[in-house]
């Protein structure tokens, strides 16, 4: 990882010249706001602080990150698979952005290479290179605007990093998964259905709203009851990997 330069210095990387280089060959052009690329790979654990009291990392970076992440990947999928429907979209959206995908990517990518970290190898950041992705995505966005984005994360990142078909292969039976951790937790565990009518396009679909101990952990849809109840199942679980 890259340690700080000293903060006198107006950059924020310990070699510029070398972060440029490495930059560019990692998003295949030269980048015109160098620093906003040095932002999207400071850890909060090495935030730089101003005189005015703000501090610079990547957190908001990340933010908007994620955001276009998800956008690029809805746009891509509703158009790789014509026929899938929502619930099978956003399942696999879903399995490629979960934090551990998404730091497996980063690795893969060689970006740990490039982050300011302060961070121990602890639970507490074994996000930071998923999450170092997303800023740099955010970074780009704001550099490059969404069709550059999108371009870079679907030919540099989705094609070289991820193997769609194995992702597809590797569904988890998320309702399963929540029934588990219910009965180890002495959770009660239940799923409130509904069948209801789309208003435009005027076809069925299922609701479920899934209570963890009473209270409403995710709400699911899908074309059928067991696939509402899949959605369900993944959200809370996803959630609950966060908080764990």
């Amino acid at each position: 990882m890259f340690p700080l330069r000293d903060k006198k210095n107006d950059t924020l990387i310990h070699d510029r010249r070398d972060f440029g280089s490495r930059l560019k060959s990692l998003l295949g052009f030269r980048p015109s706001n160098l620093r906003l690329y040095e932002m999207a790979f400071i850890h909060r654990s090495a935030s730089l602080s101003l005189p005015d009291g703000s501090r610079i990392n990547n957190e908001r970076l990340e933010y908007l990150g994620d955001s276009i992440i998800d956008s690029i990947l809805s746009e891509y999928l509703f158009n790789l698979y014509p026929g899938a429907g929502e619930g099978l979209m956003t399942k696999t959206r879903a399995r490629i952005v979960n934090r551990e995908m998404l730091n497996q990517i980063a690795v893969s990518m060689q970006l740990g290479t490039l982050i300011v970290s302060n961070a121990s190898s602890t639970a507490a950041s074994r996000n930071l290179y998923g999450n170092a992705l997303e800023a740099l995505v955010g970074a780009l966005f704001i550099d490059a605007g969404y069709e550059k984005t999108s371009r870079f994360f679907i030919e540099k990142v989705l094609k070289k990093h991820i193997d769609l078909e194995k992702v597809l292969e590797s569904e988890k039976d998320y309702k399963s998964l929540i029934l588990e951790y219910g009965q180890k937790s002495r959770y009660t565990v239940n799923f409130i259905s509904s069948e209801q009518t789309d208003p435009l396009t005027f076809k069925p679909y299922f609701s479920v709203t899934l209570e963890i101990n009473n209270e409403i952990a995710s709400t699911g849809h899908g074309d059928s009851k067991k696939e509402a109840e899949q959605d369900a199942s993944m959200r809370a679980w996803e959630q609950i990997k966060v908080t764990a």
